[in-house]
Parts: C-alpha cells; structure tokens; sequence
C-alpha cells in the first residue's frame, strides 16, 4: 500500500473514530459552544464585577482607572489567542488528518509559551508602569487609581494567559465542560472576593485588584490539573520544550484572533485620548467621556461573549472536518454560527438602545452630564452592534480552516482599517466626541461588509473543492 493510501486511510479510521466528524453537526455546536460562551462570560465578568464594585465604592474616577488599565487586560487576551487558538487549531487539524503524536506537540509548546510570555509582559508592565498609563490616555486625577490596581493585577498576568489560553486547549482535547468549569471557578473567587476585599477590609482598588489575581490564579490551577491529564495522549518534556516547528505554526494560525485584540488595544488607547482631549474641550470634562466609554465596553462585551463563544465553539468542528475534506460538515458549522451570532447581536442592539441609562446606572451614581453622555454614548456607538457578529465569526472561521492570513485581515478590517482612521479623522468635522460617537457604527458595517465578501468566496471554493472530491 503507498504512503498516499495509508494516510487517507488512517485519517478516515480517526474521522469515523472521532464524534467531530460524525456527530451531528448541530449538537456539536451546542455542545462545544456552550461552555464556550459561559468561560468568556466568565472572563467578562472580571472586568465587570471589579467595574461594579469599584463604581460602587469610588466612583466615575475608579470606572475611569479601570478603562485605562483595560489595554493591559486586552494584551492578554490577544496572547492568549495567539497561543491557545492557534495551537487547538493546529492540533484538531493535524488529528483530522491521523497524526495524534505531532498534534501533542502544539499543545505542550502552547502550555509552556503561555506562561512565559505572561512574565515577560508582567515585568514590562511594572519597569514601565507609569509611562504606559500616561500612554494609554490617564488624566492626572485617575493616575494614582490605575497605578494602585495595576500594579497588582500584573500578578496575575501569567496564570490569567495560562487560563485563558488552556481554555482551548482544554476544548480541543474535547472536553469543553471542563474548560467552563476551570473559569468559572476563578471567577466564582472572584465575585466572592471583591466585595470582601473592597468594602469589607477597606481595601478599595488595592482590593478589586487582588481579588481579580487570585481568581486567575484558581483558574490557571485548574488547567494545569487538566494537561497533566490529556485525554489525547501525556504531554512529556518533549512536548513542553518549545520549538520553534509548532510553536511557530501554532501562531502563525492564532494571529487571525490575536491581531484582532491588538488592534482592540491600539483602538483602545487611541480611543482614550480622543475621549480626553476632546472631552476636555466639551462640557463634560476628561473624566466622564471616558468612564462611561469604559463601562459600555465592557458591558458590549458581556454581550459580544456570546457571539465569540459561538465562534470558538464553532473552530474545533470546522478545523477537524475541513482537514478531513469533510466540506457538507464545515458549511453546515458555519451557517448555524452565523444565525446564531445574529440572533444574538440582534438582541444586543434592542438592549443597547433601549435601557442606556439603565445599564449605566448599575455602575453607581454620577452627574446628570455624565448620564446624558452615557445615553448619547451608548446609542449612536453601538448603533451598529447588529451586524457585530459577523465578523469575528469570518476572522476565526479562516483560521479553523488553515488560512490565517485571510483571518488576520478579517481582524483588522474593523478595528484598524476603519475604526482608527474614523477616529482620528471624524472628530475634526463632526465636533470632536459626536465623530468618535459616529465611527463606531460606520466601521462595523463596512467590516460587516468585508467579511460577507469574503466568506461567500470561500464558499464558492470549497463548493469546487467537493464537487472534485465527489
């Protein structure tokens, strides 16, 4: 039998093997998405209860400390992705072709790399703390709020990387109830931490900063229990010596999701000092633009967790059957995430415009101009959300399927390609905040637009792929 024969055989003895290629496609998606959804729910909340409590005990200019902090947050994420989606990516793509020993080598790289990037971004951040906060746009009167809860947060870098990157990991070894349970159980620490540490023991950022550390300290503790135990096979000391083979492919497939969080950050930081300068110009003042602009992030994100839970549920099932030329099974995933995700952000948007002043009244009492900010805010931003979960869904689908350089551009059609020009060039001619206010929805629909494009191109190949399979 040639090479040829043996390996189409053996990866169709590993499709028939494995329920991501025979399973129902739908019940897949619920299965995989679900847990999915709950672990960035779970992620969102960290930002969310501290912006809570916070916004309980101090006030505009503790939500405003913590909008300020947030791009360290997003750094982390964007590592995490990198690192974690890639090598789940690479790893269900290599066990749909048959190969299980190479795929334990993405994982274990993963693992190793996660950690130790998550130290080097924690000592950079306290040799340059101030200067980054300054950079990230922090007025003088929120500086010693920011410098108090990130000084601490830091911390927590390596094990909230190691958490979040072994989330997936965790769900490509198929098992994604227990990559929700490792996350929940950080941020059920969490939630019972910070208001003991903040009102309790009087600790007030010191305290949202501290609980926010030890929940992804549990987290990152739940993880490691799991790799120790791979359901696909024990991850040695070579599995965990970086090399540069994996580690490099590994990436190469998570920058789609990773560039979209650094642009995040570069919109983020940019985002802030436009909303300091120009409020600083305005009857609102520095603060208020963006301590609201804070909060109603944070609170989309609540939301947009869904959606990317979806997405990354979807990844798995699409990266296996489209290493096994299983095309049926990859369209039926992405139709079903694509309805799901608009459902989703079509509900979003009825919240967003509806009950602004509700949502912002949860984060604690302020002006009447900061509430009318918030509400105008709220509304013309996020006036887009609907088309939201398009986007990212294309970005992640590209890369499940073993091209990351149409995913990566998918992630920075609406950050980068449009949203940080718009920021930059609206506010001169619509009146400083009203433009940044405008942008945002201007950039989701032509992302929106982009990725529609560009998945109904995909379609039609791989619509040519199986009728020459056929």
């Amino acid at each position: 039998m040639s090479n040829h024969t043996q390996t189409a055989a053996s990866s169709s003895v590993q499709t028939s093997a494995n329920p991501l290629g025979t399973a129902p496609v739908g019940t897949l998606l619920r299965q995989f998405a679900i847990p999915s959804i709950v672990a960035m729910l779970v992620g969102a909340l960290y930002n969310i209860v501290d912006q809570f409590f916070i916004g309980q005990s101090i006030g505009e200019l503790g939500n405003a400390a913590t909008n300020v902090a947030f791009p360290l947050s997003t750094v982390c994420t964007a590592i995490s992705l990198l690192l974690g989606v890639g090598a789940a990516s690479a790893f269900n793509l290599t066990m749909g072709r048959g190969d299980k020993e190479k795929a334990l080598y993405y994982i274990g790289n993963a693992a190793t790399l996660l950690f130790t990037f998550g130290l080097v971004l924690c000592g950079i951040t306290l040799l340059f703390l101030e200067p980054l906060l300054i950079f990230f746009g922090s007025p003088a009167d929120v500086l010693s709020y920011a410098k108090e809860y990130v000084s601490i947060t830091a911390f927590g870098f390596p094990f909230l990387i190691l958490s979040n990157g072994g989330a997936h990991l965790i769900r490509a070894d198929g098992s994604p109830r227990y990559s929700m349970i490792s996350n929940m159980f950080g941020a059920i620490v969490n939630c019972i931490l910070d208001p003991l540490f903040i009102f309790g023991f009087d600790m007030g950022m010191a305290g949202a900063a501290w609980a926010t550390s030890l929940g992804q300290m549990m987290s990152a503790f739940m993880v490691l229990r799991y790799l120790r135990r791979y359901k696909a096979g024990p991850l040695t000391r070579a599995h965990l010596r970086p090399q540069w083979c994996f580690a490099g492919y590994a990436m190469n497939l998570g920058l789609a999701q990773s560039f979209n969080q650094v642009a995040m950050m570069v919109v983020q930081i940019t985002m802030n000092n436009s909303l300091t300068h120009y409020g600083a110009q305005s009857i609102y003042g520095e603060s208020i633009p963006l301590a609201c602009a804070g909060i109603i992030s944070k609170v989309s994100f609540l939301f947009f967790s869904f959606c990317i839970g979806i997405t990354q549920g979807m990844q798995p099932i699409a990266s296996f059957n489209y290493g096994a030329r299983r095309y049926d099974r990859v369209k039926q995933v992405l139709k079903l995430s694509l309805i799901c995700n608009c459902v989703i952000c079509i509900t979003a948007f009825s919240v967003f415009q509806i009950l602004p002043r509700q949502i912002i009244g949860l984060f604690g009492n302020g002006s009447e101009l900061y509430f009318t900010f918030g509400i105008r805010y709220f509304r013309t931003y996020m006036f887009c959300t609907f088309l939201n979960g398009i986007q990212p869904l294309a970005a992640n689908f590209f890369t499940a399927i073993g091209k990351p350089a149409k995913g990566a551009f998918l992630s920075l059609t609406r950050q980068i390609i449009f949203l940080l020009p718009l920021i930059v060039i609206l506010p001169r001619f619509l009146g400083g905040l009203e433009g940044i206010m405008y942008a945002g929805p201007i950039a989701d629909a032509l992302a929106a637009a982009a990725a529609v494009f560009m998945l109904s191109k995909e379609l039609t190949s791989m619509n040519r792929l199986a009728a020459a399979q056929a």
